[in-house]
């Protein structure tokens, strides 16, 4: 089609949400057909779309995926339009957005038509700019009507009616039909209510749980009983709708959300959840807000007045688990207050890992000699199927320390200080610069961090089978947030350099000399200094069980790495 020089091109922008149930196709038309109905009587053709499908009001343009790329366009002399023409004010901008961004097409010279104002925004007229600012308001306002509509409307219904609000039903129950939609529109288009109704599979597993805990078993020991007699855990019982989580044993966690969930007696339960609306950046409101999910307090949940699907558990029943967990915590609550601390010091808390689970082992005195053990209980075992693991596994303190011990004195024998000296003054100079990083930049970088695992984890859940539309929204909120912080990382000024300098070689071999003999030294230390020590040194040890093995690691530094056997052996070869 040829386009005379004296027709307009204009790139048509746009938006609609699902979250009120509008058809993206007929909001679309309408606001196209109020555009064209401004434009073509001054020889105005549309010759590009930049529509938004499924995304809220009140993101910012640069978060709206063609409102972006509108704006990235602006910016190219080869656009391919003169001028941008908008159907629905109310639709596009919301808030102070008109302000945030109209700036941008008065920079480019890109006029923009609006309906309301029966052409372009003249940026010199503050009618104008007073008219687009009451729409941006008034968006906000309607969004926030439909908002308090919705949720008193679902709060009545929920409460009044004991309405099943969708969602995914808790562990015991399965959805049932419960006839047509009282809407009648809603109803002509077949659309039906739901209830729930106990799973006959599943809801002898709730039973046994509630009478477990009255019997005096904790959260972790029901897991372990239920794993133990076979019974399928929830991701287990209903695998299609948990392909991210594991599926071979109970955890505590479900076990205590089961016994906290009052909708097993019969009653039905809103407003445990709400989204909740952060600030992207504080520094930079602009970039509009973040939504995440909030559990509520229990005083702001909604319960049904009468019944409102079959129970499971009696309220009585209920009533009685939720007082003795209270007193539970009571009673653990004083044992807490009461425990004193231990007068032993364990010199390698925290520092021995089991190379068979990769767990901690925890310290013990038996017999006056410490241990650092690491049991595997039958709960453990359902956890890790197939894993050959000794119920508990002893790791003796004093012959690892002795080995230990001779093995950093060796690191100050004449014949191995210089390479000493030298690793130090690289671990001082690694440290300084780990110290230059101020505590925002460490944040920002932890923030890239979680956002590479949550994408990992979304990836996986892909591959699994999940739905690929809710997860894809996982993965672009990961992208954006990944976005973001590599953007603050970016702006964020560098930590104040005026610190002591680190140690270089010569002024470590300075005070090493100053100690004298460092072997005796460190051999006449006492349990609670050597533990400083340690940590100075960075010292971690991953013990093999089965060849009787710890491995040494010496973190702040290019580490000797040494086998040390816990009968006091020394193997010669350092690796």
């Amino acid at each position: 089609m040829e386009v005379s020089a004296l027709v307009i091109r204009f790139a048509f922008a746009g938006r609609c949400s699902t979250e009120d149930l509008q058809d993206p196709e007929a909001s679309r038309n309408w606001q196209l057909t109020r555009a064209r109905a401004l434009i073509e009587p001054a020889e105005g053709h549309i010759v590009a779309e930049y529509f938004d499908i499924g995304h809220s009001r009140a993101l910012p343009w640069q978060r709206r995926p063609r409102a972006n790329e509108l704006l990235k366009a602006l910016r190219d002399p080869g656009r391919g339009f003169d001028a941008v023409v908008i159907g629905e004010p109310q639709r596009t901008f919301y808030g102070n957005q008109f302000g945030n961004t109209f700036p941008v097409f008065v920079h480019f010279r890109i006029p923009l038509w609006v309906p309301e104002v029966g052409g372009p925004i003249d940026p010199d007229n503050e009618a104008h700019d007073l008219v687009m600012s009451v729409f941006g308001g008034m968006s906000k306002g309607e969004r926030n009507r439909i908002k308090i509509r919705v949720r008193t409307a679902m709060s009545s219904q929920a409460q009044l009616q004991g309405r099943y609000l969708g969602g995914r039903p808790p562990y015991g129950y399965r959805i049932a039909d419960a006839g047509p939609h009282p809407n009648p529109g809603k109803a002509a288009a077949g659309q039906r209510i739901h209830r729930l109704e106990p799973d006959p599979t599943a809801a002898p597993a709730v039973q046994q749980i509630f009478s477990l805990y009255l019997e005096g078993l904790s959260d972790k020991g029901i897991a372990a009983r239920l794993t133990r007699d076979g019974v399928p855990c929830p991701s287990a019982h209903d695998p299609g709708r948990n392909p991210h989580r594991a599926k071979v044993a109970w955890q505590q966690g479900a076990v205590r959300a089961i016994l906290l969930n009052p909708r097993y007696t019969g009653y039905e339960v809103w407003n445990k959840q709400r989204k909740e609306e952060r600030l992207l950046d504080i520094d930079d409101v602009t970039l509009g807000h973040t939504t995440r999910m909030t559990h509520n307090p229990t005083e702001k949940w909604i319960r049904s007045n009468e019944p409102a699907h079959e129970a499971i558990i009696s309220p009585d029943r209920f009533d009685a688990v939720q007082a003795l967990r209270k007193q539970r915590a009571r009673n653990q609550g004083r044992q807490e207050r009461a425990a004193k601390p231990s007068a032993r010091p364990y010199a390698l808390r925290g520092r021995v890992r089991c190379t068979l689970c990769g767990r901690k082992m925890q310290p013990a005195t038996i017999r006056d000699r410490v241990y650092y053990r690491c049991q595997f209980t039958e709960h453990e075992a359902a956890l890790h199927p197939g894993l050959d693991h000794p119920r508990t596994v002893y790791l003796r303190e004093d012959i690892v320390c002795q080995a230990l011990d001779q093995w950093i004195a060796r690191a100050f024998t004449p014949d191995r200080l210089t390479a000493t000296i030298q690793a130090l003054a690289q671990a001082s100079a690694a440290a300084s610069a780990a110290e230059s990083q101020t505590p925002e930049q460490a944040q920002a970088r932890k923030a890239i961090k979680d956002c590479d695992r949550r994408l990992t984890r979304y990836h996986a859940a892909l591959d699994a089978g999940a739905d690929p539309a809710v997860v894809t929204q996982w993965i672009n909120e990961a992208h954006q947030d990944k976005e973001n912080a590599q953007k603050q990382l970016d702006t964020l000024p560098h930590a104040n350099q005026h610190k002591e300098p680190p140690l270089d070689a010569h002024r470590i071999r300075q005070i090493t000399d100053g100690l004298g003999d460092m072997a005796q030294h460190i051999h006449a230390a006492s349990t609670d200094t050597k533990g400083p020590l340690y940590e100075a040194l960075g010292i971690t040890i991953s013990y093999e069980h089965e060849t009787r093995t710890a491995t040494v690691r010496s973190r702040p530094s290019n580490p000797y790495r040494q086998w040390l056997c816990p009968r006091g052996d020394l193997n010669p070869h350092a690796r």
